[in-house]
């Protein structure tokens, strides 16, 4: 059971993130390590991964970077090692990598009969293959400890498909639904210490993203962006502050009888018809 006086205690433990080093990332893995975790963040480009880690260090904070392509199970694996020659064990794992391709949305230049399928599949893999791997290759560690948790990040798409990116939708559905397939599988198969749940976060400004709600010359909403606002009840874009609260429950004992769960943090847009 846990400790109900500090329920959200996380201290001492250590956590790996992958995507540390983008704009949601980076905050997540600070807030972490700001909790009294040890950070590994693995982000695609070493040197995104190694600002992150100089940040917490600078807050005297304990982490690790390493930059690492989540699509290449190789690398992945060698990661892994990595980690746990520093860390000796994997407590909690963070799937924040992902995001979406121009190539792969459409646009009045370029319908859904033209969207380049290298650019789909990119998509695809880069957020649900990844995530997928990642969860192998981590989650083995948790079974031969015999617990852990782990946190995908999906996304409102994975709630209610959106315009305009079919393959992104596509991907974060994916990932919601793997979350609920592997928190059965792990309690079943392996130990209902090992938990797995998702985060569907609302629309946060990131540089995946900026191109189609904000003009990028006068930074003016789009009519796409003035059209999530106006549909969001709280009236405005999520900041990457917004995700913690709900990443520290689902992370902690707080949660310890909470699997299998996608959690919206979205200003309500979920809940609201538009009438």
């Amino acid at each position: 059971m846990p400790d109900y006086r500090t329920p959200f205690n996380i201290e001492g433990k250590t956590v790996v993130i992958t995507g540390g080093g983008g704009v949601l990332g980076r905050v997540m893995a600070q807030a972490l390590a700001e909790a009294g975790a040890r950070v590994a963040v693995i982000s695609l480009h070493e040197a995104s991964a190694t600002k992150v880690v100089e940040a917490i260090h600078q807050a005297g904070g304990e982490a690790i970077g390493i930059g690492r392509d989540v699509m290449d199970k190789a690398a992945l694996e060698d990661a892994h090692k990595e980690i746990l020659s520093k860390f000796s064990s994997i407590d909690i794992l963070i799937n924040g990598a992902g995001g979406n391709q121009p190539g792969a949305t459409t646009s009045p230049e370029r319908s859904f009969f033209d969207l380049d399928m290298q650019a789909v599949s990119t998509v695809f893999d880069l957020n649900f293959s990844g995530t997928f791997q990642t969860c192998q290759i981590f989650g083995r560690n948790m079974v031969e400890q015999g617990h852990g948790c782990i946190v995908n990040i999906a996304s409102m798409n994975a709630l209610r498909p959106l315009t305009k990116i079919p393959a992104y939708s596509a991907a974060k559905s994916a990932i919601a639904n793997f979350t609920q397939w592997l928190s059965v599988h792990m309690a079943q198969e392996y130990s209902d210490k090992i938990r797995v749940n998702a985060i569907a976060p609302g629309f946060f400004l990131t540089e995946q993203n900026r191109f189609l709600l904000t003009d990028k010359d006068t930074g003016a909403m789009t009519k796409r962006g003035q059209a999530i606002l106006d549909h969001t009840p709280m009236g405005r874009f999520g900041v990457p502050e917004d995700l913690i609260g709900t990443l520290l429950w689902l992370a902690s004992p707080a949660a310890t009888f909470v699997t299998g769960i996608v959690v919206p943090v979205d200003g309500g847009f979920s809940a609201f018809s538009g009438v």
